[in-house]
């Protein structure tokens, strides 16, 4: 072979070999099934996510060493067990409806497990049914993180909210309850001083503290701690309890609140949850006219879900900051704690619903809750 020949040959090896180097990257030789034993053998070791594998009936073929660091058990302790026996009753059903129902798509679900301790942690979880063509099976996998201190650090966030509401309402109710106590204390001097028609002024002051009652226990409400409970609740009585609560910081404020709903329109929820969604989104409405108006709670039912309007006669929202008023302390009012609406939209996402934000073409805003009218996991 000449020189010229070795030459040709040697430039389309060189061409060759950078168009390999062109389409190839070292990281394409490293897949997780393909590395060695001692790099798998530590992150199995030292992972914090929680890899399971059961099959369809929820028993537990295999479970990462990770268990250990999130739930106290050893890995060996858990195989062959039902995964629902480490979960709340609430979030058993849930599960069992997940295990129950075909899905292409991944799941990720939100549920409290319990660790060694007997203590219950929430978890986020994605579930993924594959097909294990060589045992010709379809198995459930899921890889779960621990969302404690994520959950903890959401919990104190609304409490805060709570007492931020509970304060700015109490002058409101104060100037409620005055009414009916003030009528209560002139029949009690009329009856002192001998005056007939007792029983007719008996039932006037029992109607008057039942009012007391009913303005407290709803203020009370809102320091309780949230529930997690959901069923069907009629929206029209569950708007009218919180409509009672802030009527009178509304009149204080020359505000009315106008419903317009249809009385057997229900929605799949958590009633203390939704009541704090429309408790935030109400008292906002009022806040955001300084000179008085209206506030308008329009409720319409579409296919499988029921939307409400709390629209108000305010200045209106911005449209540059629309989208920004669901950030965590992001607030337009002197006084907020920027976490009403973040909370909000928290709550009606976890029921599945949405909440969305218009500027009104004349004036005001519109503040949209769309909720589930049945049972969604």
């Amino acid at each position: 072979m000449d020189s010229e020949e070795r030459n040709k040959e040697t430039n389309i090896h060189l061409t060759h070999t950078m168009e390999l180097n062109e389409h190839h990257h070292p990281a394409t030789d490293y897949l997780l099934s393909s590395l060695p034993d001692n790099m798998l053998e530590w992150i199995e070791n030292n992972g914090y996510d929680l890899i399971t594998v059961c099959n369809l009936d929820g028993r537990v073929l295999y479970i990462s060493k990770s268990v250990h660091h999130m739930l106290g058990f050893k890995a060996e302790e858990l195989i062959g067990i039902s995964v629902l026996e480490l979960l709340s009753p609430y979030d058993q059903n849930l599960l069992k409806s997940k295990l129950s129902q075909y899905a292409a798509e991944s799941q990720k679900v939100h549920l409290s497990i319990r660790n060694k301790e007997g203590k219950y942690i929430w978890a986020e979880s994605v579930i993924g049914r594959l097909r294990d063509e060589e045992h010709a099976a379809d198995l459930l996998i899921s890889v779960t993180k621990d969302i404690q201190d994520k959950k903890e650090a959401e919990e104190m966030m609304i409490r805060s909210e709570k007492m931020s509401v509970a304060g700015q309402l109490a002058a409101g109710v104060a100037h409620e309850i005055r009414n009916p106590l003030t009528s209560i204390k002139g029949f009690l001097q009329l009856l002192q001083a001998g005056i007939d028609r007792k029983e007719e002024y008996y039932k006037i002051m029992v109607d008057e503290i039942e009012k007391i009652e009913t303005i407290t226990s709803e203020l009370l409400f809102i320091s309780k701690p949230m529930t997690d409970d959901k069923k069907m609740e009629r929206i029209s009585e569950l708007l009218g309890d919180v409509i009672v609560l802030l009527r009178s910081q509304a009149k204080l404020k020359n505000v009315d609140i106008y419903l317009d709903l249809d009385k057997e329109q229900s929605v799949f929820c958590d009633r203390s949850q939704i009541k704090q969604v429309f408790i935030n989104l109400i008292k906002n409405a009022v806040e955001a006219m300084k000179d008085g108006g209206s506030v308008f709670v329009n409720g319409r039912t579409k296919k499988g879900s029921v939307e409400i309007d709390i629209v108000d006669e305010g200045p209106g929202i911005p449209e540059n900051i629309l989208h920004k008023l669901k950030e965590p302390f992001f607030t337009t009012k002197k006084d907020g704690t920027g976490l009403g609406l973040m909370i909000s939209n928290q709550i009606v996402e976890k029921h599945q619903g949405r909440l969305e934000i218009y500027r009104n073409p004349e004036k005001g805003s519109t503040f949209r809750v769309i909720l589930p009218t049945k049972q969604e996991y």
